[in-house]
């Protein structure tokens, strides 16, 4: 009996380690779920956008493009006065477009932070400047029916976020919330997920609604009206159309 107990003791000692990196390993896979949920390898969306402040509101329609996490364009379709307006992300790099202007102007890294057409979401909100799998470690713990993902930054990782949080359904693997904290460890803002959709396919959340928590009242909700994933965008997007564009106005 006594051999048996420290065989299993042993076994405990051995397999703890691997055990360890198997979870490591699997709140990573959700990470990754979280960060490419809106892209996938390609795609072409139409969505809505409302901006919602105490003394006034506005809605934004758009289309977009993606490809995989590095490429993003974005054009605004309504109201009249913001038509045209584009912005393109490629690899690293950032621009947006004023058609009343005719001008490009190229976005520092310092402004990605900044807002995106007066509305709660960041321009790194909109094209994904960092990859959260690359940027962030990860752990996961369980709550009840759902997943908590807590993202802490890399040594290396640029970012304004101390930390970053995720409430992920367990049966559905869907995000319900994700929460962004400062550097002093105190909760600034929520995107709430919901009404769950299917499009071409793939399930995923329709409407995000991002709350700043520091101003009262204030709220912006993304709906995704219609989208196509794992498409052949071929060269024009993202080139002729948009990319050499831009550039030949920089």
């Amino acid at each position: 009996m006594l051999k048996l107990l420290l065989f299993v003791l042993f076994s405990l000692v051995i397999y703890l380690p691997s055990y360890s990196c198997f979870a490591d390993d699997d709140a990573a896979t959700l990470l990754k779920k979280m960060d490419e949920l809106f892209r996938s390898k390609s795609s072409i969306s139409m969505m809505k956008m409302q901006i919602i402040t105490p003394n006034w509101q506005r809605t934004l329609k758009m289309k977009s493009w993606t490809i995989g996490m590095d490429d993003t364009f974005i054009r605004v379709l309504s109201p009249r006065k913001d038509r045209g307006v584009a912005t393109l992300k490629k690899d690293t790099e950032m621009w947006n477009f004023f058609p009343k202007i005719n001008k490009v102007i190229k976005v520092p890294p310092s402004m990605m932070m900044g807002s995106w057409m007066g509305s709660d979401f960041t321009n790194d909100d909109l094209v994904r400047e960092v990859s959260l799998i690359e940027e962030y470690q990860v752990s996961k713990s369980t709550e009840g029916e759902n997943y908590r993902l807590t993202l802490i930054p890399k040594k290396d990782t640029v970012t304004v976020w101390g930390k970053i949080e995720f409430i992920v359904n367990q049966k559905t693997l869907l995000p319900l919330e994700q929460s962004y904290y400062n550097e002093k460890g105190a909760k600034v803002r929520t995107m709430v997920f919901s009404n769950i959709k299917n499009f071409s396919g793939k399930k995923m959340p329709a409407i995000m609604t991002m709350i700043p928590l520091n101003k009262a009242g204030h709220k912006t909700v993304i709906e995704y009206v219609e989208a196509e994933f794992d498409i052949d965008l071929g060269d024009n997007v993202f080139t002729s159309v948009s990319y050499t564009h831009l550039r030949a106005h920089e």
